[in-house]
């Protein structure tokens, strides 16, 4: 079940993501086998202001979605995913919120594209950075469960990210946990394009809390071009930085 609803009340928000991003310097080896994967936190509320844009169900869209202020100009987003609700700082995340973006359907099913634009994430080193990346991840995760009906594939655009804007274990981790069951099910398939040694370390590192049947979803393509060879490109936003 996915609700979102106004909210006008004023709050704060506790940390969803207590762990250190992983952040490894270009000359140093790592061993997968002795690094430890992040232990779960609890999650907390959070909040801010913008929508996503996406093709097709405007009624729907419009039912679903809305963002309300608390008096001071700040606009936040309540959502419920699974049975828990949490406040988006809208505001704060409005920047990066081209992050996810809907890429048209493949198949004769017409089945959901999502791409997912690293290059829009922010960088490790700003103001507020685990504060973002915490109404970032819940803004992602609701956005999943609007674009999905059935079937649906994830294109993950790594060209062009320097490794300090990309998302580390713990935040990978925090959404694969809280995709529901039937997201994970209906995704046919995990897209990377240009996949740096570092996302192959960071997904290797992944593989205890990530099941063998998702990682088996998971291919590598190494241009654009390998790209378009696989989904239909009409709808897929590609950003300038990683076209160069």
């Amino acid at each position: 079940m996915f609700v979102i609803s106004l909210s006008s009340s004023d709050g704060g928000s506790r940390s969803l993501l207590s762990d250190d991003f992983l952040e490894t310097p270009d000359d140093l080896d790592i061993n997968v086998d002795d690094i430890d994967t992040p232990d779960d936190d609890s999650l907390g509320s959070l909040n801010n202001g913008n929508e996503l844009e996406w093709e097709g169900q405007p009624e729907q869209c419009a039912k679903s979605c809305g963002d309300g202020g608390d008096g001071t100009g700040r606009l936040w987003r309540t959502v419920i995913i699974g049975d828990q609700e949490h406040r988006i700082d809208m505001q704060v995340i409005r920047p990066y919120l081209r992050v996810v973006t809907h890429g048209g359907y493949y198949g004769e099913g017409l089945n959901a594209i999502i791409v997912f634009a690293a290059c829009y994430l922010p960088d490790s080193g700003c103001a507020d950075y685990n504060y973002i990346m915490e109404n970032l991840f819940l803004y992602v995760i609701s956005s999943l469960e609007l674009l999905v009906a059935e079937d649906y594939m994830i294109i993950y655009l790594n060209g062009a990210t320097p490794r300090r804007r990309m998302p580390g274990i713990s935040w990978l981790k925090r959404c694969y946990q809280m995709i529901e069951r039937r997201l994970r099910k209906n995704l046919k398939c995990l897209i990377i394009a240009h996949p740096s040694w570092f996302i192959r370390t960071v997904l290797a590192i992944s593989r205890p809390f990530i099941s063998v049947k998702f990682m088996d979803k998971i291919r590598y393509v190494q241009s654009l071009e390998e790209l378009a060879l696989i989904v239909p490109m009409e709808h897929v936003q590609i950003p300038k930085c990683v076209l160069q």
